[in-house]
């Protein structure tokens, strides 16, 4: 049964309306409206059978002109530098001052090496990395090759697909990638996802993973003998893939070629790749309370291998945690240890200041309906909440929230966004989005001749929706590969739609592309789900995670809100289907528009669509009727 869902954004009027025929709409007005903190218009059914037209097949969907088909209306860097003035000072002292300014400017014009610039990015706060702090692989810089084809920065994901396409390109290849992780490349998506779910309580060591359907995969791409130590680069005939691990680049002279290492020692490159990804961020409340030595054990980030280490262990020993932020990461986090959590022992909260879960990606009311999800697991959502305070109590955090109310718990996740990695801009005179934060590249993903940027520090312009900023493993896997493909002499436009996907546990996922922002007008096509519309069925038909290849108001909740939170939460409530009329939003696409133009959408438990969806966007049409466009996903089906 496709049930439809319009929400416009929230300065106007929010319809909400379920029909019966797809061909044609009952008058309005057949049943009251029902109204909350949004205004609900109408509500009427349909059969999903109803329609004039034949739901054409995946395969009619594929061609570009089946979407040329359907109906069409006629409408329409700054810097703060610091300046010091030495005033009234003693004769005696001028000597000494003008001796000392001497020797600054000898060192800022080259006598010692460049001194690096003070950051104008906001503080970072960096994840603590436990018995790995100070390794370095090799342990010398004398063991790094001086001169590389070339020298790809970072050791994520982009940074992987990057030399995999050089050396598909070029098989003789001789890379150096410089890392500042003490692992060779892996998988960031599992971490908060897969990983979780795996019984073993060594996982933390063995760092492997059990896909939904059962079976067993490493975190890491490849393993250890793949690459070939940094002193033996050179000198392989075959070429090969060196990391560098540990090591970190200061400073690059763009003009001359040259990286210069945290020691001081220089690598020359022909080409290279600035692939640094991102920082998690805080909020300036836990900013402050991390100056309190008390709590920096427990107030966390989550962003590598060494954070799930540290969160892993912590939450094994912890009788309460909280995850503060309700987006991707956040809520991914709140659902594994629920799950982890299968004896509910635990204490689990996710506070945040949206309404719901991923509150600024999805529609209201779907978000609520994904906080219900998230509560099956055994996590208490605290929505509409922020932290206002954070102060240690006997070994613990006590938590004060904008309610009044105060919880104690054992550490504190915090997921409220991240920072791309530019800190190399400024000793780099490299141009930074001031807007969007990444560097600045062209079509092609260069910032200068022969220096390319990917994955989540890239700011690249989309010629159909505009200069973009991405952090998903979709986009570092296709950057980094057109990235690789251009060092190694392509010239590729990076045209791609990225897509991004997120599962709350093996039942409950989503894909997305686009601009995904829930204040945009939404159109939803909803449809009954089957067994086969959930993660763990797309894995166990296709045996691979990685997607871009392929009730009631809870008691625990309440005692956090005030009485007029309560109110507001119970009558926002009521936008939620009632489940005796068998409505749920188990299985959908949701639309997002611009000016009257599809620019985003989200496959609610719809997979293997991602194609279609592509070439919705790549068409930027307006529509009459989006339920037709709905019909191209083929979401009445059970495959």
């Amino acid at each position: 049964m496709f049930r439809v869902t319009l929400v416009f954004s929230a300065s106007k009027l929010l319809p909400v309306r379920t029909a019966t025929s797809l061909a044609r709409a009952p008058p309005v007005g057949k049943r009251p409206s029902r109204c909350s903190s949004t205004t609900v218009l109408d509500k009427k059914h349909f059969s999903s059978d109803g329609g004039k037209k034949k739901v054409p097949s995946i395969k009619q969907c594929e061609p570009p002109n089946e979407l040329n088909q359907l109906p069409q209306p006629q409408g329409s860097w700054g810097e703060n530098e610091q300046k010091y003035n030495q005033k009234g000072r003693k004769v005696l002292l001028f000597g000494v001052l003008f001796a000392s300014a001497s020797l600054g400017a000898l060192y800022y014009v080259g006598l010692f090496g460049r001194a690096p610039k003070k950051s104008r990015q906001p503080e970072k706060i960096k994840s603590r990395k436990g018995n790995t702090v100070g390794f370095k692989d090799p342990g010398s810089s004398q063991d790094i090759p001086k001169e590389v084809p070339y020298l790809l920065i970072g050791g994520g994901t982009a940074s992987f697909t990057a030399f995999r396409a050089i050396k598909s390109s070029d098989p003789t290849a001789k890379v150096l990638i410089v890392s500042n992780e003490p692992y060779f490349p892996y998988m960031r998506p599992p971490l908060s996802k897969e990983i979780w779910f795996n019984p073993d309580r060594d996982v933390a060591k063995s760092l492997t993973f059990k896909q939904w359907n059962g079976s067993e995969r490493s975190l890491f791409y490849e393993p250890e003998d793949f690459y070939i130590h940094c002193k033996d680069l050179l000198e392989s005939e075959n070429g090969g893939v060196a990391v560098a691990r540990g090591w970190s680049i200061k400073r690059l002279d763009v003009l001359n070629k040259v990286a210069v290492l945290d020691d001081g020692e220089q690598v020359k490159y022909e080409k290279c790749l600035i692939a640094t990804g991102a920082t998690p961020r805080l909020t300036p409340v836990f900013e402050v309370a991390l100056a309190d030595e008390n709590l920096r054990n427990n107030i966390k980030l989550f962003r590598n291998i060494d954070d799930f280490k540290d969160v892993f262990e912590a939450f094994e020993a912890a009788k309460a945690v909280a995850v503060v932020g309700g987006g991707f990461l956040g809520s991914e986090l709140a659902c594994a240890f629920g799950r982890r959590d299968h004896k509910k022992l635990k204490v689990i909260y996710q506070i945040f200041p949206e309404s719901g879960n991923m509150g600024k990606l999805l529609p209201e009311y779907l978000s609520m309906w994904t906080s219900e999800k998230v509560r099956a697991e055994g996590v208490q959502v605290v929505p509409k909440t922020e932290i206002v305070g954070a102060k240690a109590k006997n070994d613990q955090v006590e938590l004060t929230l904008s309610s009044g109310k105060t919880l104690l718990v054992d550490f504190v996740v915090v997921s409220v966004g991240v920072e791309p990695n530019t800190e190399l801009a400024e000793t780099s005179d490299l141009e930074v989005d001031p807007e969007l934060g990444g560097y600045l590249v062209n079509t092609e993903l260069q910032a200068r001749t022969d220096l390319y940027i990917a994955g989540d520090c890239a700011c690249f312009y989309d010629p159909r929706l505009g200069r973009r900023r991405i952090e998903h493993h979709d986009h570092a896997v296709v950057s980094g590969r057109l990235a690789g493909e251009n060092m190694a002499g392509a010239r590729n436009p990076y045209l791609h739609q990225s897509m991004f996907w997120s599962d709350l546990g093996p039942e409950v996922g989503y894909e997305a592309i686009g601009i995904v922002d829930s204040s945009l007008p939404t159109v939803g096509v909803f449809a009954k789900q089957s067994v086969n519309d959930t993660p763990q069925a797309v894995v166990e038909k296709t045996d691979e995670f990685d997607r871009s290849k392929t009730e009631q108001l809870p008691q625990e909740c309440e005692k956090y809100l005030s009485e007029e939170e309560k109110s507001k939460l119970k009558d926002s409530k009521k936008l939620l289907p009632n489940p005796i009329d068998g409505e749920d939003y188990g299985k959908g696409v949701i639309f997002y528009l611009r000016d009257d133009v599809v620019v985003g959408i989200v496959l609610w438990n719809v997979f293997n669509r991602m194609s279609i969806a592509r070439q919705v966007l790549k068409d930027q049409k307006k529509y009459d009727d989006l339920n037709e466009v709905a019909k191209l996903f083929n979401i009445h089906g059970e495959e």
